[in-house]
């Protein structure tokens, strides 16, 4: 599992490092760890590419703090094995020791001046890599002055590979939020722990991959911000039936999805559940539209009424418009009987203003900001977008359910506690349907996790993961399982809902 933190997490842990009361010298050890991990993983992507390192060129982009001095002490090393290096210094002034460093190596020094602007781009921009080094985690705001047109300049120009150093400038650790100029990097080298604005969108956007370098704070930090499933993690929670299991024991799922309107979110949902190893799924709806579904799925009951469907967990909303009364009453009904459930945006009307965290509800940005109105925090589409982590802890924190946003990056909010991020889908995903087909892997999942006999807690508890975050961890269990079958369906190309669906199953037999 990969923990990020904020920017305050890590700086509160290396604050007694960099302090160096006693003289040590630690806070000089750790931006030597930074450097040499940072200079080792430019080294790493150029062999990658196959470019030899001797006479290969590295522009570094040096601001005057601590970020520009990892960058400096980096470039120094990378000088040493034979690279032409030149620092650009963003601020007219540089980190002492650093720049001190740099020069003895045979870097090139230059400042950044107003008048020097596409001068220093232009040079910069036909590097082999870019190291971006101007701001760090504490810096409030964006790039400004001649340096924002410097890296407005190299956006335009796009140089064949940029590294940032910690965090792309301008993005917010703590957020994600991102102040442009941004220079896009493809590969973020960030120290003592993942950041995590780099977990959030808009952050993730220009982050790239991802590499952490330890340098000794790590034992200081405190419990994460985010957290992010890997595939040991899928493999550990998603649930296994024993010798003995039978189709109840295997989770039960109510569904009441679909109208005369949407009949085939329906459809949808129930295939994504029945592909997630479900034991059995009880549909509820509309007669027209529980024929198209026994017609998809034969595997499914179709009932009426909500008193009559014996169910460990519910899938309410996919599908219900304004006008599917009748739908809207059954999810009231659900609703009331106080089991785990998992709400689309279609049932949000007929859900009692506060929820538990056992429901789940899973918007995109716009539904987002429906529901942040309904507890009268209206913003926008653009401003949840714009923020993402901080929209989700919002809803989940007023509403009291856990909140998943759909998105490019997933992300999960318990009402309290740490976010979790997944980002394993590919663009191809956004398109009709995909969402319905979450909605029925989720309730798979919860139905077996939350309410089945199959159920263990000492799967979440092995993970690190506490009772009250398990909603969140079951949510982010889906999303991850439903963004790798978008990739398996779509190999590189387009797909459809009903093709990501089918690859739930071979998904979930690989992990």
């Amino acid at each position: 599992m990969i923990s990020a933190y904020t920017g305050t997490q890590v700086r509160e842990a290396e604050k007694p490092f960099l302090d160096d009361a006693l003289g040590s010298g630690a806070g000089a050890v750790l931006m030597q760890r930074a450097a040499y991990g940072l200079a080792n993983a430019v080294i790493h992507e150029l062999r990658g590419r196959g470019r030899r390192l001797y006479g290969s060129s590295v522009a570094v982009l040096a601001g005057k703090g601590n970020n520009g001095g990892d960058g400096l002490f980096a470039a120094a090393l990378l000088a040493r094995r034979g690279m032409r290096t030149t620092a650009v210094l963003t601020a007219g002034i540089a980190h002492d020791a650093g720049l001190a460093a740099f020069r003895r190596a045979g870097g090139h020094a230059i400042e950044l001046t107003g008048d020097n602007v596409a001068g220093l781009a232009a040079a910069a921009g036909s590097a082999d890599v870019v190291i971006d080094a101007v701001l760090g985690t504490g810096a409030q705001g964006g790039l400004r002055g001649p340096a924002a047109g410097l890296v407005e300049a190299l956006g335009r120009s796009r140089p064949a590979f940029v590294v940032a150093c910690d965090i792309p400038s301008g993005v917010d650790a703590d957020t994600g939020e991102a102040h442009a100029p941004v220079l896009a990097a493809d590969l973020t080298v960030t120290f003592g722990a993942a950041k995590a604005g780099l977990l959030a969108d808009p952050g993730a956007d220009h982050a790239g991959s991802i590499r952490v370098i330890p340098i000794g704070i790590e034992d200081a930090l405190p419990e994460p911000a985010l957290r992010r499933l890997e595939a040991a993690d899928l493999a550990a929670l998603l649930p296994h039936p024993a010798r003995r299991s039978h189709k109840y024991s295997r989770g039960v799922l109510g569904v009441v999805a679909g109208s005369s309107r949407y009949p085939g979110a329906a459809v949808l949902a129930c295939k994504g559940a029945l592909a997630a190893g479900i034991g059995m799924v009880r549909y509820l709806g509309p007669p027209d539209v529980a024929g198209l579904v026994r017609q998809a799925c034969p595997e499914v009951v179709c009932g009426d009424a909500v008193s009559d469907a014996h169910v460990q967990a519910w899938l309410l909303g996919p599908g219900i418009d304004a006008t599917a009364h009748e739908q809207l009453q059954r999810v009231r009904d659900a609703a009331a009987t106080g089991l785990p459930a998992v709400a689309d945006a279609g049932a949000l009307p007929a859900l009692p203003r506060v929820l538990a965290p056992h429901v789940i509800l899973t918007p995109h940005a716009g539904e987002l900001a429906d529901l942040l109105a309904r507890y009268g925090a209206g913003t926008g589409r653009s401003d949840i977008e714009d923020n993402t982590l901080a929209a989700v802890r919002q809803a989940a924190g007023l509403s009291g359910a856990t909140v998943l946003l759909k998105g490019a990056t997933t992300l999960v909010a318990p009402p309290s506690g740490p976010v979790f991020s997944q980002a394993e889908a590919t663009p191809w995903m956004a398109t009709a349907g995909s969402g319905d087909v979450l909605a029925g892997v989720l309730g798979a999942l919860l139905a077996q996790l939350a309410g089945g006999a199959e159920n263990s807690d000492s799967r979440f508890a092995g993970r690190g993961i506490d009772e009250p975050h398990r909603w969140a961890a079951i949510a982010a269990l889906a999303a991850s399982v439903h963004g790798r079958a978008g990739v398996r369906a779509s190999g590189g190309g387009p797909v459809t809902a009903s093709d990501v669906a089918k690859s739930v199953q071979e998904v979930m037999t690989k992990l």
